[in-house]
């Protein structure tokens, strides 16, 4: 998400909630990716994210995350290749 679509977001979200003002994406920042493999290690980051913070065992039972979707509709072997990609690495601010 770019900073002008998170802008345009939160202002919309705010005018739809009647609260303008109100600070809608907290520890939000951009990141440019130039490798395959780091694009493919934070899909898989995220999808196990849930599981990370102790919020359920099986992140597909989160019903918050995209894990549950990306089990059904990703293609097997791609969700294979994304799921072998270890997260040990990835350098995310992550202490919620």
């Amino acid at each position: 998400m770019s900073s002008f679509v998170a802008v345009a977001t939160a202002r919309a979200i705010n005018e739809f909630d009647d609260t303008l003002g109100r600070k809608v994406w907290h520890q939000y920042w951009d990141t440019g990716l130039t490798y395959g493999r780091s694009y493919l290690a934070r899909l898989h980051y995220v999808n196990h994210n849930p599981v990370h913070h102790r919020l359920v065992s099986v992140a597909t039972d989160c019903p918050w995350c995209s894990a549950a979707r990306f089990e059904a509709e990703a293609e097997p072997g791609f969700r294979r290749t994304v799921e072998s990609m270890p997260i040990d690495r990835v350098e995310v601010v992550d202490d919620f």
